[in-house]
């Protein structure tokens, strides 16, 4: 019998029997967990976009996020005209049930609605090809943002959540890691022009990557 979204279905299944029977297997191993440097440290500019203030992330909302460092920030673009709001969240081990929160799942939860979801292709400097990172447009009120987001581990950009976890488990037998990062800009849409908030967007991760890839562990 065919099920709706049976494919996913069955790919997730998958997923969680290998990742439960992979960490039962390397529980008693050690993991490399790699030196890091604070993200309190992440450029205040890199190509025109320069820091415009650090936003304090919520005592309640560190406790759910569980991350070992958190970044929240607003970059002005090098016209001064627009806003970018870069969240980096980083784990040392996924091991003991820390992982990243999707932000499809928390944005509404925020009272956030997603009005479109997808996906963008974004040619960045510094890796061996284009990157796939998610794409919504959420909207609250009368305020729209595009938000585009990627998990980062430190030879993959990963969009999809089904893969980050297939990955997490070829890593953590092959490497003995299971560190990751989510990263996430948010563009605030003016006069209802999506396809230039969108690229803003892509703008600021063109810019911003070579720094990130400095930053977070290869």
């Amino acid at each position: 019998m065919n099920l709706p979204g049976n494919r996913h279905a069955r790919v997730l299944t998958a997923v969680l029997l290998i990742e439960a029977s992979a960490f039962y297997a390397i529980a008693s191993r050690s993991e490399q967990a790699p030196l890091v440097s604070p993200l309190s440290l992440f450029p205040s500019a890199f190509s025109g976009w320069t820091m415009e203030r650090d936003v304090p992330i919520e005592k309640e909302v560190q406790d759910i996020l569980k991350a070992d460092d958190t970044l929240n920030r607003v970059y002005v673009n090098p016209s001064g005209t627009d806003f970018a709001f870069l969240f980096i969240a980083y784990f040392k081990t996924q091991r003991y049930g820390q992982a990243p929160h999707s932000p499809k799942n928390c944005l509404p939860g925020s009272g956030w609605e997603p009005l479109e979801t997808g996906k963008e292709t974004i040619d960045v400097p510094g890796w061996k090809g284009p990157i796939v990172t998610n794409r919504y447009v959420v909207e609250y009120g009368d305020q729209k943002s595009v938000v585009l987001y990627w998990y980062q581990t430190h030879n993959r950009i990963i969009a999809s959540e089904y893969w980050a976890k297939f990955w997490l488990v070829v890593d953590s037998i092959r490497y003995r890691r299971s560190d990751t990062a989510l990263v996430k800009i948010v563009i605030p849409v003016h006069d209802n022009n999506v396809g230039a908030a969108t690229a803003q967007g892509v703008q600021c991760i063109r810019a911003l990557f070579p720094s990130l890839l400095k930053q977070l562990p290869s």
